[in-house]
């Protein structure tokens, strides 16, 4: 691939990443802390897509200027190789091989089409699918932030199965709570409250889930729909079949289906 090409490679990354970055489309990708770096390393790839195409369109100005002292040179070997008596009729005339040049096949140019699929359209999140085949990252954690008194308390899913889970709910006893999150269930039609979460990128998503138990109309809640739940604190957990880890409940009293988010990796 030639520099030109190589540039437009460049501007079309740089491109895509600047639109992922300036809209909500950077969430589906990375964290939403990462944006600044996300942004800068769009500026970097453009910066260097113009600079590429300066340098070869100077190089090119250079190749096309004539150099006096080449010219002169060529002049007096060509002057050299003819021997007395011959004519500019009868010399030998040597040929200086400057064949056509190397141009590089067509086809590497359908290497830029990914780039605007990139551009034109956006990957779902993962869903009930990935969720379920995928061990729960919720991790221990001993040291919980004082709760406010709103009633009902609005958690979001991580905060309340951490507490749930390792701290035995005990800011949670008689406390009504709201939590949002995607519908997944398991081979058993058994309906989780699930939402995914990052360490870095998409490629590093891993579910936290929550069990529902109570009044769970498992007939309205389609794999994938984001619902809001409001119910109560149950001491009842489960193993995770995948890797063991913890799965606490919450005891559902109503159900609510939301659209989704706009980070649809925030707890």
């Amino acid at each position: 691939m030639n520099r030109t090409a190589q540039a437009v490679v460049l501007f079309l990354i740089g491109g895509a990443v600047l639109r992922a970055g300036f809209t909500d489309l950077y969430l589906r990708y990375v964290k939403a802390g990462l944006r600044p770096l996300l942004l800068a390393a769009g500026f970097v790839l453009i910066a260097a897509a113009l600079a590429t195409v300066w340098y070869e369109i100077r190089g090119s100005r250079s190749a096309r200027r004539p150099d006096p002292v080449a010219e002169n040179a060529a002049r007096q070997g060509h002057e050299t190789d003819r021997g007395p008596g011959q004519g500019h009729g009868q010399g030998h005339v040597h040929t200086h091989g400057h064949g056509e040049p190397h141009r590089e096949p067509r086809v590497s140019w359908l290497l830029v089409l990914p780039f605007f699929a990139l551009i034109l359209v956006a990957p779902p999140a993962p869903g009930s699918y990935s969720a379920m085949r995928a061990g729960t990252a919720l991790q221990p954690t001993w040291e919980f932030a004082r709760l406010p008194a709103d009633d009902p308390l609005r958690l979001d899913l991580v905060d309340y199965a951490s507490r749930a889970a390792y701290d035995h709910g005990r800011a949670l006893d008689d406390r009504r709570i709201k939590i949002t999150g995607f519908v997944a269930l398991d081979r058993g039609g058994t309906p989780y409250l699930t939402r995914m979460v990052l360490n870095c990128c998409a490629a590093d998503a891993r579910p936290v889930k929550i069990g529902l138990t109570g009044h769970t109309p498992t007939t309205a809640l389609p794999p994938d729909s984001w619902i809001e739940v409001t119910g109560a604190y149950t001491g009842k957990k489960k193993k995770d079949p995948v890797n063991d880890g913890v799965i606490p409940y919450i005891k559902v009293d109503k159900v609510r289906q939301v659209p989704a988010p706009r980070d649809p990796y925030g707890n």
